[in-house]
């Protein structure tokens, strides 16, 4: 069979992370089964709809790799043909106009309230024979009677009783379409056979089958995937920190360590950690998904980070380095490049974010290096002694390596009765700012000579 899948955001605010895991379970399912993927934006709520939310939602699944095909479907341009089955619907007897006023309607909810019970229009206007001249929604006619089943491609089977599917609106006074009805005709028209979404929509699901069935529409293939939760557990909102794509690409997470980290929140296959984009191509099925909710892991996204960082090809780090730095921090000129290629290799020890990296790599970056207030403290007389007989040593060497630096500080502990620490640390604030950065040897090595005598004379 053909597998056709879509991703369908409302560009009402930045694209959340449990949405990103989504489209990303669509796009391996199609991709894997040489299907079709598409993105549609599903922007018919004009107050809350923004192009800025539009182009942040394209530009970050593109950043993560999840390339849609074809060109963005734009929900609002379809919405003739939403009112115009909702009309065929009223034709053929499956829905009807509804009068209630919303003083009605609160009425009903109100008395839903006090008897324990959740709030079910009663169906008032269902079966009137006249029409009226005042203000109606459309609502769908329900089944009434019976149960509606979905095999669910996660969930397994689900049966529910019809009389607790509502007679929902379809069209709203103003004859805007509602979501239940949109979303169905779209599908359709589509032609998707697999809706892969969040479980939350599993009631959406019931609705929406009934208007396939009335309007003789081949059924879709649903598959509904349990939701992220925070480390609180609780669902994971906008409102959580670290809950948008946005969050993690500024702090300096890669593409591939989060769409790695999405991947297996949720889902797995076997004991295997690490995936490359085509293994998890070549390897994702729904049958890996579980059926209970996965818990955000910050910790987890650093570490997995980290190891990405460490894998990496050192010129493509310095590339999304640099990448992320003319984005989110000052941007440095190609005069550094070489020194940061060449540096790569020690810069990204221990470095958990491309954040990491270039906070590591301030000292090279910046042509004037200020040292703290807490680190100016450690700068005593015994460690200007020790900096001034380090230059006298060192500029002495004609070819800089490690080992023509190493029998100087040696010298210098035994001079001075002291330790690699206290050697070290007073030449690593006066060479990089601080107490804290890269090894002693690393960043010596890493400037020039004259770079080096310049730093320290400072002190």
């Amino acid at each position: 069979m053909s597998f056709i899948c879509r991703f369908a955001p409302s560009p009402t605010g930045p694209l959340h992370i449990g949405g990103v895991r989504t489209a990303l379970f669509n796009w391996l399912l199609a991709r894997k089964n040489k299907g079709k993927y598409f993105l549609r934006i599903e922007d018919t709520d004009k107050e809350r709809s923004k192009e800025e939310f539009k182009e942040q939602i394209i530009s970050s699944l593109q950043w993560l790799g999840i390339e849609h095909d074809g060109e963005p479907y734009i929900q609002s341009k379809n919405i003739e043909k939403h009112v115009s089955v909702a009309n065929e619907l009223i034709t053929k007897g499956f829905a009807y106009p509804c009068y209630c006023t919303e003083q009605e309607l609160e009425e009903q909810k109100s008395l839903a309230k006090k008897r324990n019970l959740p709030f079910v229009y009663n169906r008032k206007c269902r079966d009137l024979k006249e029409k009226k001249d005042s203000p109606a929604v459309i609502r769908f006619k329900s089944k009434i009677s019976g149960s509606t089943l979905i095999k669910d491609l996660v969930q397994g089977e689900r049966n529910i009783s019809n009389a607790t599917i509502e007679d929902f609106v379809i069209l709203r006074k103003d004859k805007t379409p509602t979501y239940q009805l949109s979303a169905t005709v779209d599908d359709n028209e589509m032609k998707v056979t697999h809706v892969i979404r969040g479980d939350d929509h599993m009631i959406n699901s019931f609705k929406q089958k009934q208007i396939y069935e009335a309007m003789g529409w081949g059924v879709p293939n649903f598959a509904h995937i349990p939701l992220i939760h925070s480390d609180k557990g609780k669902k994971l909102s906008k409102r959580d920190n670290a809950s948008t794509i946005d969050d993690y690409v500024k702090i300096g997470i890669m593409a591939d360590a989060l769409r790695n980290y999405l991947l297996r929140l949720g889902w797995s296959y076997k004991d295997k950690e690490i995936f490359t984009k085509q293994e998890s191509i070549d390897l994702f099925d729904l049958n890996g998904v579980g059926k209970s909710p996965s818990k955000l892991d910050m910790s987890r996204i650093l570490s997995l980070n980290e190891t990405y960082i460490k894998m990496i090809d050192e010129k493509d780090l310095f590339n999304q380095l640099k990448d992320y730095v003319k984005k989110y921090k000052k941007s440095f000129d190609g005069s550094k490049d070489a020194i940061l290629i060449k540096s790569m290799n020690f810069l990204k020890n221990k470095a958990k974010t491309l954040e990491d990296i270039y906070n590591n790599a301030q000292y090279i970056i910046l042509d004037e290096i200020k040292i703290g207030d807490e680190d100016k403290k450690l700068i005593d007389d015994l460690s200007k002694l020790i900096i001034k007989d380090f230059i006298i040593e060192f500029d002495r060497i004609e070819l800089i390596n490690k080992e023509k630096i190493e029998p100087i500080i040696k010298s210098l502990i035994d001079k001075y009765k002291t330790n690699f620490k206290g050697v070290g640390q007073p030449l690593r604030i006066g060479l990089v700012g601080s107490r804290f950065g890269p090894g002693l040897y690393d960043v010596i090595l890493s400037l020039d000579k004259k770079e080096v005598i310049k730093r320290l004379s400072r002190i």
